[in-house]
């Protein structure tokens, strides 16, 4: 007792209480996938609350010099059931909200396991074992101390428990806007209190009354035909009344009204005021229809993940091994999951990430769940690795198949990638091709003075624009790392079968009868190819040839092919009124694809480039046009004496360029520039400032942990250090910071080299003049699809391709 009570006393002053704002890693190892439930349980350190798997814990002390750690180990086993039915748990409640964890929503699953904790404190490097029931005997400080150390980490919530979504309501509704100041006509409609029926056809379920002139009709048709046949959102179209709400949902609580002008399910605080005028009265309702909650939930009940997946209803044979691990479904994280298995399928991820793994992970700062390197390593290990990829031990007794593997589940990975994002923080559904650019986007800022393994996806776009009123052409180029193709509906191979079923749909929708079996546009994959090949014309486009407007042909090509090519089928197009539209197509991909026809020339002996002369603006301090035989105010043609001034300032097309090119709009871009006076990048310099650069200056140094995690992108210390300051030690903006100030901190950087200061403190010699492009024949052999949805290889037959094109991204490998 006295050799434990010594350990004790010389480790005390470091073991800390986790207070609010500490973030505590009881869940998750921070360099691998061990958990509690992990042969060797985890170990927590009582100072920095970080987690670590028992091959990581000993390189944490001897990194750190932190000895003492709380071990958790939990040993999974089977609940018994309850066989006494009087004193079992009652029966699970129907869900009656589109919620989770929330009163009346879904309940988070029960666990089908208990466990049993086993909880002791391991002193380094002694290895000494104290269990928490044995701190009997040691002085109250130290016992209390220890104690209440313990207690608060394991009453804690988890650091991924705070990142996850406790409650998630898909039924919180907005007030209307219509609700106070609805119309309701005087035309003596009472609605009795059952026994209603359509107005235009013999529905009696599924009925909405409209609460402005009290007409009822049926509700929209479902993809599957049930439902109703539109006459209740057809009378809007021709009324324009708003609100109506479905009859039979009607109680003392309120019931289900919907905008159609709002397009969504509203509240309407004045819902008994509005059934008043027609005789209801709220009080005396009973509910005698589902909701439309209860319907949704009704459909996530009957369609599982796990029924998708499935080819024709034949259960996939699980496999196990390196390359075989699975992601678990964070919520909603499908996106995520889909394009990290297809990144690591790839060997320059492999081998930045995975083979430097030692190296990664010695390098890294103080608190590794924050580091992009750190985390991508940890999960690149836990897919290639094949640690996580084996049958559980209880795998073959279970019908659930979700307890075949384990799998690994990236939270910190997903918690850091998104974090600051308005989309990725969230559990909501996401787009697979926007997070690969924004996975793409943090790879590039992280490997600025190291290899890139995004460059097997860059590639050079060549646009060719020809002034057809001079014949004249300009010559451009790009980067970029996805293939947007045009689907071409008139390219259709099935065009009769899908005139046919047209008709069959008018006619199923007149007479009120079922619709037919969908019927999709076939197009060949060739067909895409041409038209994103296919000249574009451009209408307005100003030619410096002519110094005016004129119309142009553009021409998009590859100047360079990428060793792997990311296809992104563009499915949503806009309709007359400039409602987007996804197209349902199915499109068959070929086993081979040869684009080599696609690649670009660049400019041509028998071709005249247009002079490089930057388009006139103009500016809302100055008319459009002048008055003249040059047109009247209302010219917007540039042809102006204005336009023609001596004094007119020129732009710099290309600083043009790159501004739209990162999303701005044409005249945004362009009154920027000019404001500017063609320097963009220049510094801002505040009234009352000392000069470029100048800052508020920070009232707390900025932390190490900070600076450790920017340094660790390739950045210096001085630069992580004037980052932090400037952005008042914010870690998301200060690398921000860095890239829209990367001109100016390259020449300080340079002239500090010229002052004899040390040329490890910058970057600039590492900062490559444009971004390095391989080039490739343009033609794959053995071709591979994977799809960004499904979360796996796709090759024929389970699943085709052609079937995952209709909802989802494809990378050809």
């Amino acid at each position: 007792m006295a050799e434990l009570s010594e350990a004790l006393l010389s480790v005390l002053p470091s073991i800390r209480v986790p207070k609010a704002g500490d973030r505590v890693h009881k869940d998750e190892c921070a360099f691998s996938f061990d958990t509690p439930e992990s042969d060797g349980g985890l170990y927590i350190c009582m100072n920095t609350f970080l987690g670590f798997g028992k091959q990581y814990v000993k390189k944490h002390f001897e990194k750190t010099g932190q000895r003492v750690y709380l071990h958790l180990k939990k040993t999974r086993r089977l609940k018994e059931e309850d066989t006494n039915s009087s004193s079992g748990d009652p029966p699970r409640k129907k869900p009656t909200r589109l919620a989770i964890g929330v009163e009346g929503g879904f309940d988070i699953p029960e666990e089908k396991y208990e466990y049993d904790e086993h909880v002791k404190i391991v002193i380094l490097p002694e290895h000494l074992d104290i269990p928490r029931d044995g701190l009997d005997g040691l002085p109250d400080m130290v016992k209390d101390r220890i104690s209440s150390a313990i207690e608060a980490i394991l009453t804690a919530d988890s650091a991924s428990r705070k990142q996850e979504v406790q409650a998630w309501d898909g039924e919180v509704r907005r007030v209307s806007r219509h609700a106070f100041s609805l119309q309701q006509l005087q035309n003596g409609v009472r609605i009795p209190p059952c026994g209603w029926k359509c107005s235009k056809c013999d529905m009696r379920e599924n009925l909405w009354l409209n609460m402005t002139d009290g007409s009822i009709l049926c509700g929209r048709r479902y993809f599957d035909g049930s439902g109703g046949n539109n006459h209740a959102v057809e009378h809007y179209r021709e009324t324009g009344y708003p609100l109506a709400v479905k009859l039979g949902t009607i109680t003392p609580d309120g019931a289900d009204v919907y905008s159609y002008d709002e397009d969504d399910m509203v509240l309407d605080p004045s819902l008994a005021e509005h059934l008043a005028h027609f005789g209801i009265d709220m009080l005396k309702m009973q509910k005698t229809d589902k909701t439309m909650t209860e319907l949704e939930i009704d459909m996530n009940q009957r369609i599982g993940e796990w029924e998708l997946i499935q080819e024709s209803g034949v259960q996939l044979k699980p496999l196990y091994g390196p390359g075989y691990t699975g992601i678990r479904n964070l919520g909603n994280s499908c996106y995520l999951n889909s394009v990290v298995q297809v990144i690591f399928s790839i060997p320059d991820f492999q081998r930045k990430y995975v083979d430097k793994i030692e190296k990664i992970f010695q390098n890294a700062p103080a608190d590794p769940t924050q580091d992009f390197s750190t985390q991508v390593a940890k999960l690149g290990h836990g897919l290639i690795s094949g640690e996580y990829s084996k049958p559980s031990s209880d795998g073959e007794q279970q019908l659930d198949q979700k307890d075949i593997q384990d799998g690994i589940a990236p939270r910190m990975f997903k918690s850091l990638v998104g974090k600051g994002h308005p989309e990725f923080s969230t559990n909501r559904q996401q787009d697979a091709q926007e997070f690969f650019l924004h996975l793409i986007n943090m790879v590039e800022r992280n490997c600025r003075s190291s290899e890139n393994p995004n460059e097997v996806f860059r590639f050079l776009v060549e646009e060719k624009l020809k002034c057809l009123a001079t014949e004249k052409v300009k010559y451009t180029q790009r980067v970029d790392y996805i293939m947007q193709l045009p689907v071409p509906m008139e390219a259709a191979l099935n065009k009769d079968e899908l005139l046919e079923y047209e008709e069959k749909k008018r006619q199923a929708e007149e007479e009120k009868q079922p619709l037919p079996e969908l019927v999709r546009a076939k197009v060949p994959f060739s067909s895409c190819l041409e038209a994103y090949g296919a000249p574009e014309q451009v209408d307005d486009f100003w030619s410096t040839a002519l110094q005016a407007k004129s119309v142009a042909l553009k021409t998009t090509r590859f100047a360079s092919f990428p060793d792997y090519l990311v296809i992104q089928i563009k499915k949503f197009t806009f309709g007359l009124d400039w409602v987007p539209k996804k197209l349902d197509v199915s499109i068959e991909m070929p086993d081979e694809l040869d684009i080599s026809a696609l690649r670009g020339t660049g400019l041509q002996p028998d071709e005249e480039e247009m002079p490089d002369i930057a388009p006139p603006l103009v500016t809302p301090d100055e008319p459009k046009g002048s008055l003249g035989f040059y047109g009247n105010e209302d010219d917007d043609s540039f042809c102006s004496p204005h336009f023609s001034s001596p004094t007119s300032p020129m732009l710099d097309e290309s600083v043009i360029t790159q501004l739209v090119e990162m999303g701005f709009p044409m005249d945004a871009c362009r009154k920027a520039v000019y404001y500017t006076g063609n320097n963009f990048a220049n510094p801002l310099v505040l009234p009352g400032s000392s000069g470029p650069g100048s800052t508020i200056t920070c009232p707390d140094p900025p932390s190490e942990d900070s600076v450790a995690t920017i340094v660790s992108m390739g950045f210096s210390r001085d630069q992580a250090m004037k980052a932090l300051r400037a952005t008042n030690n914010s870690l998301e903006r200060a690398v921000d910071w860095i890239f829209s100030h990367i001109d100016d901190l390259d020449a300080e950087a340079a002239m500090d080299i010229s002052e004899g200061r040390s040329a490890a403190e910058s970057i600039s010699e590492s900062v490559p003049v444009g971004p390095k492009v391989r080039d490739g024949p343009g033609k794959s052999f053995g071709q591979c699809w994977v799809c960004l949805n499904h979360e796996y290889p796709v090759s024929s037959p389970t699943p085709t391709p052609e079937t995952c094109l209709q909802d989802s991204d494809l990378v050809a490998c």
